[in-house]
């Protein structure tokens, strides 16, 4: 796993690349109805996205519903261990573990395979990280990326 550390943990849009971040995409049709609703991953220290994408599959950099249209970002310093070591590991041990499981939209989904990484690394000193409460503080916390991804939902918006 790549490191970087200093200036290079800066947002790239124009590349994709969100460090220590929650990314979210909407799905079309639901989030158009739902517009808090969408698919969400997880980027690792360097900012590669990993998302739980369909049963067994935890896609990296191909994000199941396109590129991201949000962003969170996270604080390294709240991770329980030793920063971007702690986070890649969990990231990394979060998106295995989802390798083994099926699909399910209403329960077991993309939100739940980020909510165990941050479970993982005990973000914010916290165990309870579940698809509600990161619903919740993606859409109070997350930023909207200008110029990059479909904004599927909200027509005409980049």
């Amino acid at each position: 796993m790549i490191n970087y550390h200093g200036g290079f943990e800066k947002i790239d849009r124009k590349n994709s690349r969100y460090p220590y971040c929650v990314v979210w995409t909407p799905i079309p049709i639901l989030s158009w109805l739902l517009p808090f609703i969408g698919h969400m991953g997880i980027c690792t220290s360097a900012g590669v996205i990993r998302d739980f994408a369909g049963s067994y599959l935890v896609s990296e950099d191909n994000m199941a519903f396109g590129r991201p249209t949000k962003y969170w970002k996270l604080d390294v310093d709240k991770v329980c261990g030793t920063g971007s070591a702690a986070w890649d590991k969990a990231v990394h041990d979060a998106s295995e573990e989802y390798k083994c499981r099926p699909h399910n939209l209403c329960c077991d989904n993309c939100h739940s395979h980020v909510a165990l990484a941050l479970n993982l690394m005990r973000y914010d000193n916290r165990t309870s990280w579940n698809m509600v409460n990161l619903c919740l503080w993606s859409l109070i916390h997350g930023k909207h990326v200008r110029g990059g991804g479909v904004q599927g939902w909200r027509p005409g918006k980049e």
